[in-house]
């Protein structure tokens, strides 16, 4: 059995990760999009280090493009095979492949239009059509033939909405090896989803480190937090609070927290909206899939049918709606995509809110450097959005407990029961600095055997 490294290894998007059995089936874990600006990673979302029909099957963790974002260029360019996720990712790849789709296209004829050299579009809405009649959904905590010797298992990852690890058994020479891929690990006792379930004995085992290196917030302070940060914006200094947030996930849980706000009477009376139209569709997503709600949610549904939504809500499908937004000056809070600020409609209410001291920021997650989420995380004075060049005089918050992503601690908890058991131990999904201080961490405690592989590095298990 060969693994190769195909997609964020020392980086935290781009997730792809390729297997090669003893009898040539060949495996491939994800198959997401790089997001982020850096030169080096030019050429990565258009070119493959294997050949797309020669893979078997493709296993998918969860929904987020990061993770399924090149799986229509995948089809495109000529892979047949079977795409494996829970019911609930079937349901949000359908329309976040298709709003991924317009993105490459509107950005492709942004292109043709200011240069002379042309360029194609990643995948198109066709694209994704024939993708989806590839999709095979299937429940977590059963296992599933899907070769000869080779079975499957997903467990709820708690990351998102469907999120699963991955188990793989595997027969070779006589002997059995179980493979193991985190995807991305979510956090214990967060609102909507379960916690996140440990992953059987492994032998080998794929794991993220986005938070490596950091602890986040402890999560009963950030309820309080967030009021006050909506009160000091929209009351005190009657500006605007933009909250650039991923339409899957991370907007349903802000929503789901300003529900039981407003249910308790605490939010001030602010009109919040909701702008991003792939945002609405996963809303209505999320309430066809309550297998996967905790014990809380489904308690609270008993009082309140519709957790997403209360008087001043406002779900946002138009684009004149949203342009008007731009320009309106009253006191408000936005909710939109994308969460690092790189596309979608949030980029252009940061375009009319970020020079106006009034108005504020809140980043309430993870932002590749090179977006503009991330030069603003990282205290910019200053910020090129459209072509300009616009000071920073909004206030920028950060509140990273919102992460989907467990932190350091929170990792190690999740695959503690594995000490003592692994073989090999490979860190993707992060930057190599905090993969290095969590490889430290994890030796400090007793796992051993760890590599942080670098991209297109191969490992012969």
């Amino acid at each position: 059995m060969n693994v190769q490294f195909c997609g964020a290894a020392r980086e935290v998007t781009g997730s792809s990760h390729l297997i090669t059995l003893a009898d040539g089936y060949k495996i491939l874990l994800d198959c997401g999009l790089y997001q982020g600006n850096d030169s080096d990673m030019k050429k990565f979302n258009e070119t493959w280090m294997f050949k797309p029909e020669e893979i078997d099957c493709l296993i998918l963790s969860h929904s987020h493009i990061d993770h399924s974002g090149r799986i229509p260029k995948l089809v495109k360019d000529g892979f047949r095979g079977e795409i494996i996720c829970t019911h609930a990712t079937r349901s949000l790849c359908a329309i976040m492949l298709v709003d991924s789709a317009k993105i490459q296209e509107r950005d492709a004829h942004f292109h043709n239009k200011n240069n002379k050299e042309k360029v194609e579009a990643l995948y198109s809405i066709k694209d994704v059509q024939k993708t989806m009649e590839l999709f095979v959904g299937i429940g977590y905590n059963h296992w599933h033939e899907i070769g000869d010797g080779v079975r499957l298992m997903f467990r709820d990852a708690g990351h998102i909405l469907g999120s699963a690890n991955v188990t793989l058994e595997v027969d070779e020479f006589g002997r059995r090896i179980r493979f193991g891929f985190s995807g991305d690990i979510g956090r214990p006792n967060r609102p909507i989803l379960r916690d996140p379930q440990p992953m059987p004995n492994l032998d080998y085992l794929i794991c993220e480190s986005t938070y490596g290196s950091k602890e986040h917030t402890a999560p009963p302070r950030e309820s309080e937090k967030l009021l006050n940060i909506i009160k000091e914006v929209c009351v005190e200094n009657k500006g605007k609070l933009i909250i650039p947030a991923f339409s899957v996930g991370r907007t349903q849980e802000i929503v789901y927290m300003l529900d039981q706000m407003a249910n308790k009477k605490l939010l001030p009376k602010v009109p919040i909206y909701v702008d991003s139209p792939l945002a609405v569709n996963a809303t209505i997503v999320f309430g066809t899939h309550p297998e996967c709600f905790d014990a809380e949610l489904s308690e609270y549904i008993l009082t309140d049918s519709n957790p997403f939504g209360f008087n001043d809500l406002h779900y946002v499908h138009d684009v004149e709606t949203s342009k008007a937004l731009n320009n309106t000056t009253d006191p408000c809070i936005i909710i939109s995509a994308s969460g690092m600020m790189n596309a979608g409609r949030v980029k252009h209410h940061l375009f009319n809110s970020i020079t106006h001291s009034k108005n504020a920021i809140l980043i309430v997650g993870y932002c590749a450097p090179y977006t503009p989420g991330g030069i603003l995380r990282a205290g910019a004075e200053q910020i090129t959005l459209f072509g300009q060049r616009l000071p920073v005089n909004a206030k920028i918050y950060i509140m990273d407990s919102f992460s989907a992503h467990a932190d350091r601690s929170e990792m190690y908890d999740f695959m503690k029961n594995q000490k003592g058991k692994l073989r090999k131990l490979f860190l993707v999904h992060g930057t190599y600095d905090r993969q290095v201080e969590f490889k430290e961490y994890l030796e400090e405690r007793g796992i051993q055997n760890i590599e942080i592989p670098e991209l297109g590095q191969e490992y012969r298990l």
